[in-house]
């Protein structure tokens, strides 16, 4: 079905309610490959109820703990094949630490739809309150979508961040697991893209990938060990462009540099000559 950006722009895609404890936690930060050392004082804030914090990144997966089934994409206006669809950009803005367990309400709605010629964007915001009614986040997504362009809509904006031209302040090598993907999709996105090999081969990849939105929390969680002293509480917000794929075992080295108060950041896999993973990403502590 073609996309209709008349329908599908200002679409509610309703309201979910929905609850999450401290395994669910544990889960998420395990997924991310936290804990490689257990008896590491500041991994334990991650992998052990005791003193647990949350990774500001968990929003991303919170509302879809109890999903088994692979995410669709279809509401007004838009009937879209998974295995066309990559995450395009995720921002997480946070109006208060998460807590470790907690029931809130989530409300999504589409707010733009671009196209980009061979591909369409899908732009999606979900606010979070918890059970009182009080904010905890608000979550904006862009969903790239292969080969579904071309219906006239309007390309939208192709802003690019300014970077310091000197040097990174820091270089950050981080590992991925072999089996990250397999952990990771036990949080909710079932997509057979990063389970399945002959789903990824007729998507055009050579094997599952790891999911966009893991890439996402380890680079959070790296970036948290070096710069926050392990305390996830201390993110405001968390932005991103996902410039490429990771396949899980490969590892990821992330440039950072310190500008005003906020950091900036790109991520590449340096074992396919630095080829782009993250990039425009801005993480603004509290």
């Amino acid at each position: 079905m073609p996309i209709d950006p008349a329908l599908a722009i200002g679409a509610d895609l309703g309201e979910v309610r929905f609850a999450w404890t401290p395994s669910a936690v544990l889960l998420y930060h395990l997924a991310l490959g936290a804990g490689a050392d257990p008896v590491d004082e500041r991994e334990l804030h991650y992998t052990y109820e005791q003193d647990l914090r949350v990774i500001p990144t968990f929003a991303t997966v919170a509302v879809n703990l109890r999903t088994f089934t692979p995410p669709a994409l279809k509401f007004p206006g838009v009937d879209i094949d998974l295995a066309k669809v990559l995450h395009g950009t995720q921002e997480i803005e946070l109006h208060r630490p998460i807590p470790v367990d907690g029931e809130a309400v989530a409300r999504t709605r589409i707010t733009d739809v671009f196209d980009k010629g061979k591909a369409a964007v899908l732009v999606q915001e979900t606010t979070v309150a918890d059970s009182q009614g009080d904010p905890l986040w608000t979550a904006r997504s862009g969903i790239f979508a292969r080969g579904e362009g071309g219906f006239g809509g309007e390309r939208g904006p192709s802003q690019r961040l300014g970077w310091p031209e000197r040097e990174p302040d820091a270089v950050l090598d981080t590992p991925t697991l072999p089996q990250q993907a397999l952990l990771y999709r036990l949080c909710g996105d079932r997509n057979p893209l990063h389970a399945d090999p002959a789903f990824a081969k007729a998507a055009g990849f050579d094997r599952p990938i790891l999911h966009g939105l893991c890439t996402y929390g380890v680079v959070a969680k790296a970036l948290t060990d070096a710069f926050l002293d392990g305390d996830p509480t201390r993110i405001r917000s968390f932005g991103t462009k996902f410039a490429g794929v990771v396949f899980p075992g490969e590892p990821l080295r992330t440039r950072v540099w310190r500008e005003s108060d906020r950091l900036l950041v790109t991520t590449t896999a340096p074992e396919r000559d630095d080829a782009p993973v993250l990039s425009d990403t801005v993480l603004v502590p509290r």
